[in-house]
């Protein structure tokens, strides 16, 4: 890219759940970075989990009304599909007002480039469409599990869709590895909303100028594949955003505990099962004492992650309770005994990226959400995979049987079942199929950091994307 180009300007659109911010906020670090001070970046964002711009001292942001009510903020959890299309539909007129009377109007700033938005703000296209301004889609979670959306109407006219429970464990004949169970359903009380949405972010990415996927391209060759034949748009993997991000902030909405990497130093290398499964997935009290006598019974030592509302089925009485009281007396008497011999340790949020690159990390038990899959796949740690929903179905899929890094729960959570795959996952001694599995994991490791020096995939599809960016159209047009 020719650094002498006159300056530039972005603005950005994040969907605001955990998962979707993290991953833009890398990508716009790495943009500006890479830039060397020719991008200025505009953050557009909803009230809803809003970032801390101190954490960004280098960008703008612009903060635009929601409208959303108590109620439609609870559902970002409970319904994610009717949380996205509620906020496609009230987002719409505030981002135009904030285009048209806050950036485009701006005489003295650079010109606006284009428009990175989250493939699930498709509502943007439209926007931006009316203002003649080019949109680049980022695509957050897995590149496989979009060519799943885009597949959602072709399967569901043949049939395929909805899935009926005889036919959960048969192959997608459109979409290599995957079985019926697997696709990348969004839960939803009205299944009619979800592909609606699957169907809006289709179309509107296919109208956009280019895709952006946090990938790279030895992983996911097959699904790029995929991607280019279904979009037939510039495509950019540029990925792993978290790995090529030279930003030191953390975009986390809930605060990592710290003191887990002090309990993590006094245990013995490749020895400590790390449980985490992300910001959204909760389940039953039942549920997690599974969970619990898994980790009990496996013998592993084990760090665990319990964020507040993780629990979904709680009282009216215990609502109001100590949430670090109540889980102790939630949790069975042996789990606890293990705590306090200093064979577990619990924390409200951890700090991943560190603790998954600590030495005494033996196997990641993971919801697999594409940010965590490649954090471990970056750091060459095992996977044990209990997906939840969306991408996750997909991710676990190539997890356990594509890439072959880890195992997966497919009955669900029995503590049978997890004890049984952590002693596989965690046993060393006479352990052939765990040592062909790490021999696996750090190859892809290594094939991750590869990719982004110089000649590298990632590396290269960088220097396109930012080639791109500053060949788009400047010359807007404010269309009243």
């Amino acid at each position: 890219m020719d650094q002498q180009l006159q300056r530039r300007r972005l603005v950005i659109f994040p969907c605001p759940l955990q998962g979707h911010i993290n991953p833009m906020l890398q990508l716009v670090s790495i943009l500006h970075s890479h830039s060397k001070g020719a991008l200025s970046i505009t953050i557009v964002h909803a009230q809803f989990n809003s970032p801390n711009p101190s954490n960004y001292p280098d960008f703008n942001f612009l903060s635009i009304t929601d409208g959303l009510s108590q109620s439609e903020i609870e559902s970002s959890t409970k319904d994610v599909s009717a949380f996205l299309t509620i906020l496609n539909r009230k987002c719409v007129e505030p981002f135009r007002d904030c285009l048209v009377n806050k950036i485009l109007s701006q005489k003295h700033e650079p010109p606006v480039a284009c428009l990175i938005s989250d493939a699930t703000m498709h509502f943007t296209q439209l926007v931006a469409d009316s203002l003649q301004l080019p949109r680049i889609v980022l695509r957050t979670s897995s590149p496989m599990s979009f060519v799943g959306f885009a597949a959602f109407p072709d399967l569901r006219q043949k049939g395929y869709v909805p899935v009926r429970e005889s036919e959960l464990e048969a192959p997608v004949p459109e979409i290599p590895h995957l079985k019926l169970k697997d696709l990348p359903v969004i839960k939803s009380y009205n299944s009619e909303v979800f592909f609606q949405l699957a169907a809006d972010m289709t179309n509107q990415t296919k109208a956009s100028s280019g895709l952006i996927v946090n990938t790279f391209e030895s992983l996911d060759k097959l699904a790029l594949e995929l991607l280019n034949k279904t979009f037939a748009v510039p495509i950019f993997a540029v990925g792993p955003f978290h790995k090529f991000s030279s930003a030191s902030s953390s975009s986390s909405l809930m605060t990592p505990d710290q003191t887990c990497i002090s309990w993590l130093n006094k245990q013995a290398p490749s020895s400590v099962v790390y449980v985490s499964f992300g910001s959204i997935a909760s389940i039953s009290k039942a549920k997690l004492v599974e969970i619990a006598m898994g980790l009990v019974n496996s013998e592993q030592s084990f760090l665990l992650v319990l964020r507040s509302g993780f629990i979904i089925d709680k009282s009216d009485d215990d609502k109001d309770k100590n949430e670090e009281s109540y889980l102790t007396k939630l949790l069975p008497q042996k789990l606890n005994e293990m705590i306090m011999r200093g064979r577990g340790c619990i924390v409200k949020w951890a700090p991943q990226q560190e603790v998954l690159a600590h030495p005494s990390i033996g196997v990641f038990w993971t919801h697999c959400g594409w940010n965590s899959t490649l954090e471990g796949i970056c750091e060459g740690v095992p996977m044990l995979c209990w997906p939840c929903f969306g991408d996750q179905m997909v991710n676990a899929r190539f997890v356990s049987q594509v890439w072959r890094v880890g195992y997966q729960l497919e009955n669900g959570l029995q503590r049978g079942d997890i004890e049984r795959s952590l002693k596989r996952l965690m046993v060393q001694e006479n352990n052939k199929e765990r040592e062909e599995m790490m021999v696996r994991v750090k190859d892809l490791k290594e094939m991750a950091e590869l990719c982004q020096k110089e000649g590298g995939s990632s590396f290269q599809s960088l220097q396109n994307l930012m080639d791109y960016i500053f060949s788009r159209n400047s010359d807007l047009k404010i269309a009243n």
